[in-house]
């Protein structure tokens, strides 16, 4: 019954992350891909920056290297999914996003029973890919492609993140990282969009878009993460695609077709497999660690 406040906090977060990605979808043909991109991450960024105030002296070359490739990765992570649900159904765009993650969970374990369920995951992907109604047949290839790119980054993300939170205090590495971003990305938001990204609607929507899926999300997860073992917080990540394919069903009526369904559950078991093994070893390593004491 302790659990269940930090776990409600995660869910919470999640769903705030997978609703305002379908809200920015519902914002694209007003300001495009990018500078729907352009807003989440400026206005994400100011709210945070005023939030943490983080300190600019004292950091090394390396931690200032750390920072801006962390804030680099987070561009390419939120550009190229952005691209990929302008052009495929939420759901199996996080399906597709989601494996990034579970690769680096895999490559990260290096244990044979997580050929199984990189298997599985191979098996969802190719319901995904088997053509027809329910299949990549039936999605824009560009789409797919920029699915899977945002997954690789997704993955390095994780690794940056990690590290930045080793050499900021607090959520001092997040909020500069953020800033590098919507930096990097201002340019190509003005390009695409122009002055529609100043537009008093654009702006309202943009902010929340912002709010549900950066600034809300990470400050749950935070608060979470006090009181959750990581472990049950990366299973519960797991969860990402079927919250995707419910506010894409709800808020932009994106219907799944069964071989989909089947697929995005096929690849949470395998996201839930692999972070649950990483668990198992890690209480073994301990189990022995005592024993040896």
């Amino acid at each position: 019954m302790g659990s269940l406040g930090p776990v409600g906090l995660v869910l919470a977060g999640g769903i705030s992350v997978q609703f305002g990605g379908a809200l920015a979808v519902t914002l694209m043909p007003r300001a495009g891909a990018l500078g729907v991109v352009t807003l989440r991450l400026a206005v994400a960024a100011l709210v945070m920056l005023v939030i943490c105030r983080p300190r600019l002296r004292g950091h090394s070359r390396t931690d200032w290297t750390t920072v801006v490739v962390f804030g680099v990765t987070m561009a390419a992570m939120n550009g190229l999914f952005y691209q990929s649900v302008a052009r495929i159904p939420l759901g199996p765009a996080v399906t597709l996003e989601v494996l990034g993650p579970l690769a680096l969970s895999v490559l990260a374990s290096r244990r044979a029973v997580n050929l199984v369920w990189a298997g599985l995951a191979l098996c969802g992907v190719f319901l995904l890919g088997g053509g027809g109604a329910g299949g990549f047949g039936a999605l824009d290839p560009l789409g797919v492609a920029f699915a899977l790119a945002a997954g690789l980054a997704w993955a390095l993300y994780i690794v940056f993140s990690a590290r930045t939170g080793r050499r900021f205090p607090q959520a001092d590495g997040l909020a500069l990282a953020m800033a590098v971003a919507a930096v990097l990305f201002l340019p190509l938001g003005i390009v695409e969009s122009g002055t529609r990204l100043v537009d008093p609607k654009t702006l309202a929507l943009g902010a929340a878009v912002a709010v549900l899926s950066s600034v809300l999300p990470y400050t749950l997860e935070l608060l979470a993460l006090r009181r959750l073992p990581a472990s049950t917080f990366a299973v519960l990540m797991s969860l990402e695609p079927a919250i995707a394919a419910t506010a894409g069903f709800l808020i932009l009526d994106q219907a799944l077709a069964t071989t989909e369904a089947l697929a995005i559950a096929l690849v949470i078991g395998a996201s839930m497999g692999a972070v649950r093994t990483q668990v198992g070893r890690g209480k073994a390593r301990q189990g022995k660690a005592g024993a040896s004491g």
